[in-house]
């Protein structure tokens, strides 16, 4: 209702900012987590909801001191710091964060995890999975495939999240692979880190939907997406590895237009199949391909197998006619996808695990671009990167000679590779591969046609058992068996 600015639905009316704040706050973090994604939201929510929302980044309430004594002793037996202020300057969902100074006088930011937080998670996504349970019959196909999807990598996601020596595996491999990127991140001290507490250098800067400072700093905020876009396109498009949680509380921007990342506990991976996929997707929509934007979005799983191409090339077409539409703003915007939207409840989207990191990261930097940028479209200063960068994205090598040294490394290989097919073909035995996409349509597809065949053979089969009683129920064994004859000649 908030998104959609309807003034009520049904009886029911929109919480008020402060209120639906209150109300996620005590819902906890998994909840938390969700709504730090639709805080970055400025073309869906109004001011007064942005407002409160981006203080769920990092204002949550702090620990009482009861838990932080406790998590404290816990993280540090022995006293390590010169001084440790006990109020925390950042409070989010799973963790608050600390100045302390080392006992050379080194500024340090301590990250402590907050009290029994894994068995908080723990309880939340057994309620979320219970709810899914409840109402999953009530979803398609598709949508229960892409719920369970979402549900599944959310709690793998959180989970890994509360264990702090994954983040500073993640911290310690983000400052070795994007050491030259020219972003900045915190330097671990890792003999004082266990899996309560990190400890790291201190980073100065303004939150990154800290208007006031940046523009008073003169700091040039469409330069700085300008770097984060790039960034991330590197991250995933380039590298397959990136900062999965980007929302205005991780990121800070310094005075001199330098970006600093924090907060590595949600890290993932893109496979290479899924990054080609991806880079044939943008740049099917750059050329405004429709099939080949459909094909690519099948071969990332988006979209089934089954899709029919003419229809969904006329939606595609239509959005984005919509998207790349200058004059319209956020509101006539989203207002004009949501009808179209609407035409297509039965579509088979799917939302494989793959896709839901990249597109949440997608959805935050999209908010975080229209925070400074009217109808930001972030797609539109990928394509520039991307096409200077396709053939190091696909694995080729900086130079020509280098990547020509290759593939004559390569012929070999190739040659044998090639006899071995000429050889399987004449002897039959070509074999085919079939992406999971594939066999899950053609797996739908069997079932459909075996499953109705089977029920009719099992009524056939009831009719000639209940012959065989002999008492009488031959009306109802000839209606069985014209209604399994029925089922078998007609899906």
């Amino acid at each position: 209702m908030v998104i959609k600015k309807n003034d009520k639905f049904l009886f029911f009316k929109p919480l008020k900012p402060k209120k639906l704040k209150s109300t996620i706050t005590t819902l906890g973090a998994s909840f938390i987590k969700l709504a730090q994604v639709l805080a970055t939201r400025a073309d869906f929510f109004s001011q007064e909801y942005l407002d409160e929302l981006k203080e769920l980044h990092d204002q949550i309430p702090h620990m009482s001191k009861e838990h932080f004594d406790i998590v404290y002793k816990n993280s540090f037996p022995k006293d390590v710091f010169k001084s440790f202020d006990t109020t925390p300057i950042a409070s989010a969902s799973i963790g608050q964060v600390h100045i302390a100074f080392l006992d050379d006088d080194t500024k340090v930011a301590v990250k402590l995890k907050r009290y029994q937080i894994k068995e908080q998670v723990s309880a939340d996504i057994k309620i979320i999975n219970l709810f899914n349970s409840i109402f999953r019959p009530l979803f398609s196909f598709y949508t229960k495939n892409s719920i369970d999807a979402v549900i599944s990598e959310f709690s793998k996601m959180i989970l890994e999240e509360v264990n702090f020596n994954t983040e500073l595996g993640n911290l310690k491999k983000f400052l070795n692979t994007y050491k030259d990127s020219g972003i900045i991140f915190p330097n671990p001290y890792e003999q004082f880190c266990s899996n309560d507490a990190i400890v790291m250098s201190y980073e100065e800067g303004f939150r990154f939907d800290d208007k006031e400072n940046i523009y008073k700093n003169n700091i040039n905020a469409k330069v700085v997406i300008s770097k984060l876009v790039e960034f991330y396109t590197t991250q995933m498009l380039i590298n397959g590895y990136f900062h999965a949680d980007p929302h205005p509380g991780n990121i800070l921007i310094t005075k001199d237009s330098k970006i600093v990342f924090l907060d590595f506990g949600m890290v993932k991976t893109v496979h290479n199949e899924t990054r080609v996929a991806i880079i044939e997707l943008i740049k099917a929509a750059n050329e405004q391909n429709y099939e080949a934007y459909i094909d690519a979005n099948k071969r990332l799983g988006t979209i089934s197998y089954e899709a029919p191409v003419s229809e969904l090339a006329e939606f595609t077409a239509k959005m984005f006619e919509i998207f790349s539409n200058n004059n319209l703003d956020s509101e006539s915007m989203q207002k004009l996808a949501f009808e179209i939207l609407e035409t297509t409840r039965d579509f088979p989207f799917k939302l494989p695990s793959d896709a839901i990191y990249i597109l949440r990261v997608s959805a935050i930097i999209e908010g975080l671009g229209t925070t400074y940028i009217e109808n930001f479209n972030g797609v539109k200063d990928i394509l520039p990167i991307l096409q200077t960068n396709i053939p190091k994205a696909l694995g080729a090598k900086e130079s020509i000679m280098e990547t020509l040294v290759d593939e004559v490394k390569d012929l070999p290989f190739v040659v044998r590779d090639l006899k071995s097919l000429i050889t399987k073909a004449s002897k039959g035995n070509l074999e085919v591969e079939l992406s999971k996409g594939q066999l899950e349509y053609i797996l739908k597809e069997l079932k459909s046609h075996i499953n109705p065949k089977l029920g009719g053979f099992a009524l056939i089969l009831g009719s000639f058992f209940l012959l065989s009683l002999d008492n009488g129920y031959d009306n109802y064994a000839i209606t069985l068996f014209l209604l399994g004859t029925a089922r078998v000649f007609y899906k």
